[in-house]
This record gives C-alpha cells, structure tokens and sequence, in this order.
C-alpha cells in the first residue's frame, strides 16, 4: 500500500482543492477590499489571506490528521444533536441555501447582465437553467471529479484570469495602496481583512469538502490516516501558494483600479471595468469566461458534497444522484430570487456558522493530544454557539437588528465579550470552554483512575 503520492498526483490533488475552493466570491471580494484599503493594502490583504487561506487549509488538514472522513464525523465527539444540527445547517448554508445559488446569479449578474440590460429575470431564468443542467451532469459522475476540475477547468480559468493579471502588473492602471482607506479600513485594517475573509465560505466548506479531498487520496493508494494527513498538508500546502497568489494580484489590481472608476463600487463592477480598461469589449467576452468557469467548478464541487453527506448521514433511501436532482432543483429556485437577496439572507447564518467552525478546526487539530473528548467538544462548542449567537442576531436585517428587544439582548456581549465590535467576541468564551471541558475531563480521568485502583 502507498504511502506518499508522487510530486505529480501532489500537485492533482491541490489543483483539485485549489479548484473546489475557488469561485465567484474569491474572485471578487479581493477587487473590492484592495480598492477600498487604500494605503492600508496590505494589512487588509494579510489578514484577509488568513482567514481566506489559511483557515480553509487548516480546515482540510484538520480532518485529515483526526482521521475523520465527514463534517458529521468530525462534529460527533460533541455528541449526535449538534452533530446533526451543525452538519446539516452548514451543508444547507454552503450548498443550496446560499453559495450554491449564488455562483449562478453571480456568473450570471457579472457575465451576460451586462449584455441583456434591464428586466432580466426571463434572462436569468434561462441562465441559471443553463448553469445548473452542466453544473448537475459533473456532479453526477463524481468519480470524474478529480479529472474535471483539477486536470482541466481549473487550468483554463488560471490562464484566464493571468492575462488580465499580468496586463495589469505591465501597465498599471495608477499607483498602488495610494488613497484614503474607506471607514471600515482605516481604525483596524487588519481585523477588516480578516472578517472579509468569512465572505468566501471556505473554513466552513473545507469542513464539507475533506470527504472529497480524503477519498481522492485513498483513490489514489495512500490509506493510513498519518499518511493521509501528511499527504493533505503537501496538496494544501500547494493550494495556499496558488491562492495566496491570485488573491494578492487581485488586490493590487483593485488597488490600482482606484484611479480610473469611482470608489464604492462592488467586486464585479470592478473586475468589469478592470477588462474594459485592458481588453475593450473583448474584456467583457473574457470576463464571463473567467467567471462562468469559476462559478461551474464551485457548484460541482458543492452539490457533490452535500450530496456525498446527506446521503451518507440520513437515512431517507435517496441515492446520492436523487440528492444531487434535489439540490440542484432548490438552488435553481433560490437563484432566480436574485444575488443582492441571497447574500443579505446569508451574512447572520454566516456569522454563527463562523466561530463554529474554527471552533471545530481547533478541536480537530488538538484531538491528536487530547482525543475526542466529548467534555472538550461540549464546553468549546457550547460556549461557541453562545458567543456567535449574538453575531447572528447584530447582523439581521435592521428592522430586527435595532429593535428594541435585540438591542437589549446585545448589551450583554458588547459588555462583557472583548472584540465582540470587531467580530471576535467568539474567541474568548472558546478558549475559556476548551480550558474548562479540558479541566473536567482530566478531573474525571482521574476519578476513574482513584476509583479503579481503591486509593
């Protein structure tokens, strides 16, 4: 039995991973951060890599080396209810509730909305038709996965998105990190960057697409969770360097871009405007191109694994391909509501399923020293959910966020949960959770240890 992938499938897998993490939402939220930071670039940008990066990774790698081969797997140790509670909300939210639809209204909105003009909803509706038939006849034939996206789609959109790049690098469009940072950027840029990380999804869709990763290192002969772990930090390992640097050119791309378009615009604007700049109304055909690949690959990645999981985990008898007709199906119907809808319903989900999942990660990396220890899990998780609650609820729409009730509840965090201003009064009630379940434990171990030898 292997124990190590050669340089070659190395480099597969982490095309594979680089793939399945990079869509729309990548593509376009470093454009807007890098216009918007100003001279405060790369705070912005180092923080945003972290939380964009290195969080997704650590994700991946942390399923690996537990030896967990699920989100509900690895979510168990905290017992069956949140498992399945935790599981299901976080498939739900990466896959057909919010990121599903949203490659197809942003492949979409960026790639033809330009073309169709106004009253576009008869567009759309054969658009995302369109999207998701293709989107539906990879996801199928996952074990073509590996092929589809590492060997091929992810290539094209590389090569894509470099001539716009590297067009970009040889004639700058002004000078970089050389205007006033707008107000978000300007007290905490680096913590800015890092909440602007969350909008990508991809710490809690690391947690979704191990099972993918993991299977295509066993398809490929490494079996031994030690060896799997390892393996899986060498694909990462290659992932990180090739968003890290597509993430920073997007950045300075958008920095740069500052001096030919008005500020307050958002990532595909941006982007549009950036290919009209360099490549006149070819710009536009090769944008959609970038775009449209970018979406596909995403939403093969994310129907094959929701439906890999809830086929897996409920016991309803539906196949994994009925799954995939079911997803499909209700991400077409949530699309055609329109992106500016979807992402306003997703932020409070995002912001509770957050915290939980670096939670998780955390816990995951930690169980090859402490185990998983159900005390551990329940503390740290519970302690989490408590704190990211209180996210959830600051970040509903402002008819409930300001109500009088709401506001009352968060006097609370806002006085007793350092950072909770920033986005970070998660943190402290986590690591004080880990340390009590921690403490619990190891006094129960002892118990036992006194009860079993009579002293």
């Amino acid at each position: 039995m292997k124990k190590k992938l050669s340089f070659k499938e190395v480099l597969l897998v982490g095309s594979l991973l680089f793939g399945l993490y990079f869509g729309a939402g990548n593509l376009i939220f470093p454009l807007e951060l890098g216009q918007k930071s100003g001279v405060n670039l790369t705070p912005v940008t180092i923080g945003f890599l972290l939380s964009g990066v290195g969080l997704p990774i650590l994700g991946i790698v942390a399923t690996g080396l537990s030896d967990s081969e699920s989100l509900f797997e690895s979510a168990k140790p905290a017992g069956d209810f949140f498992a399945y509670f935790f599981t299901i909300l976080l498939y739900l939210t990466i896959g057909p509730g919010f990121a599903i639809p949203r490659t197809a209204t942003v492949s979409y909105e960026v790639g033809l909305k330009g073309l169709v003009g106004a009253n576009d909803s008869l567009y759309l509706l054969i658009f995302s038709i369109i999207f998701f038939l293709l989107a539906y006849l990879f996801a199928v034939k996952k074990g073509n996965l590996i092929d589809t996206i590492g060997k091929y789609m992810t290539p094209i959109f590389l090569i894509l998105l470099a001539l716009i790049a590297i067009l970009g690098f040889i004639k700058p469009m002004g000078p970089v990190a050389s205007i006033d940072p707008t107000k978000e950027y300007q007290t905490s840029p680096f913590t800015a960057g890092f909440i602007d990380g969350y909008n990508t999804l991809d710490a809690p869709a690391s947690l979704a697409f191990a099972v993918l990763i993991i299977a295509a290192i066993k398809k490929l002969g490494v079996t031994e969770p030690a060896d799997i772990g390892r393996e899986v930090l060498k694909a990462g390992i290659v992932c990180l360097v090739a968003m890290g640097v597509v993430y920073s050119s997007l950045a300075y791309l958008g920095s740069t871009s500052a001096h030919i378009m008005d500020g307050g615009e958002n990532g595909a604007i941006i982007l549009a405007k950036i290919s009209n700049h360099y490549l006149g109304s070819f710009g536009h055909i090769l944008l959609s191109l970038i775009v449209f690949i970018a979406c596909l690959k995403t939403a093969i990645g994310l129907i094959s694994a929701c439906s890999e999981m809830f086929s897996e985990m409920l016991s309803f008898n539906i196949s994994y391909k009925q799954y995939c007709i079911i997803f499909v199906i209700v991400s077409f119907l949530i699309a055609n509501l329109g992106l500016t809808r979807i992402i306003s319903l997703s932020i409070p989900v995002l912001m509770f399923l957050y915290p939980l999942s670096i939670a998780l990660i955390f816990l995951s990396m930690v169980s090859i020293k402490t185990g998983k220890r159900e005390t551990i899990y329940k503390w740290t998780l519970g302690l989490t959910a408590f704190a990211a609650f209180f996210d959830l609820l600051i970040n509903l729409p402002e008819s409930i966020s300001k109500s009088n009730f709401v506001t009352s509840i968060l006097t609370f965090p806002n006085k007793y949960l350092p950072g909770f201003s920033l986005g970070f009064g998660w943190i402290i009630p986590t690591m004080l959770g880990f340390v009590i379940g921690y403490m619990i434990d190891k006094a129960k171990k002892k118990s036992k240890v006194t009860y079993t030898t009579g002293k």
